[in-house]
């Protein structure tokens, strides 16, 4: 949970983003998320914020080969932010997946050694500016080529989708997770409240199919924070993919997960209880990448 030192930092890095993009279309944020954490710094509230700060903001890159292009920067703090780097991520249609990933890496490399204990977006954002048009000058030449070598998954493929929702509260929506995923015979478990997180496993076009119906729903934001791929074995001589499917399994059947709410309005899981759900079947690591902490 942040200190009010840490809280200030924030609120204050907040404030310059908004000032340097003022339209709602360059600077999107969390409007709840920041009317919580400016209570806490300005003393109006003796509870720390419950909600990360994130932010995402948009720029545009143009030069007389490339034809003006978006590239958005999204920034969430860990509750202990500016002691440990934000969570970055970068989103860019002319870019594929694999290109967005190196462009963040090293992007977080130079965050890490430049920044480290310092608030950072502005650094982030400047460093984008000056490296983005590399990666989109190569994607310019080499999409194609790497959009056909590359080894996609199939339908003999286990996946396992891990889904970052900023809330998932609507009845109906609930219902619609829990009978697609049935329908699809995919496992897992839909955690309701804020934040929302979805985990869906089985063959990948079911989960492919399951993200396609979910995330053209009405949502404040949703994405897949993390995806694992795993070829099935042909070589295991004597299973059939529904056993090699099982085998791979982290979780029985698909269900929807309730721990402890609390807050004024019902809507926030106890932490804890979700780290230790997620440890007893295997997957205590995916706590870290959704909250930026470890959990305990």
């Amino acid at each position: 949970m942040a200190c009010p030192e840490e809280a200030e930092a924030q609120l204050a890095e907040i404030e310059l983003m908004r000032s340097m993009f003022p339209s709602e279309d360059e600077f999107v944020f969390d409007q709840l998320a920041h009317a919580e954490l400016g209570a806490y710094v300005e003393g109006t509230s003796d509870t720390p914020p419950s909600t990360r700060p994130e932010f995402s903001i948009k720029l545009k890159v143009d030069t007389s080969t490339i034809k003006e292009t978006n590239i958005t920067l999204s920034c969430t703090y860990p509750f202990n932010y500016p002691k440990v780097l934000p969570e970055i991520a970068v989103r860019c249609t002319e870019l594929s997946r694999a290109q967005q990933s190196r462009l963040v890496a090293r992007l977080t490399s130079y965050l890490r050694e430049s920044c480290s204990g310092d608030v950072c977006a502005l650094s982030a954002v400047e460093w984008l500016k000056d490296h983005a048009l590399e990666y989109l000058s190569k994607s310019a030449t080499c999409n194609a080529s790497e959009k056909e070598t590359a080894a996609a998954p199939t339908k003999e493929t286990f996946t396992r989708l891990w889904i970052y929702s900023h809330h998932i509260y609507n009845k109906s929506k609930r219902k619609n997770i829990l009978e697609w995923a049935k329908e699809m015979k995919l496992s897992g478990f839909c955690m309701p409240g804020k934040p929302g997180i979805v985990c869906v496993e089985g063959l990948h076009p079911a989960c492919e199919a399951f993200w396609a119906r979910v995330k053209v729903l009405t949502w404040k934001r949703i994405m897949i924070r993390h995806r694992e791929d795993v070829p099935l074995d042909p070589a295991v001589a004597g299973s059939s993919e529904t056993e090699k499917v099982d085998s791979l399994r982290r979780f029985a059947g698909f269900e929807e997960a309730i721990f402890d709410p609390h807050g004024n309005r019902g809507n926030h899981m106890d932490l804890g209880q979700l780290f230790q759900f997620l440890s007893d079947r295997g997957c205590g690591e995916i706590f870290q990448l959704y909250f930026g902490v470890e959990g305990r």
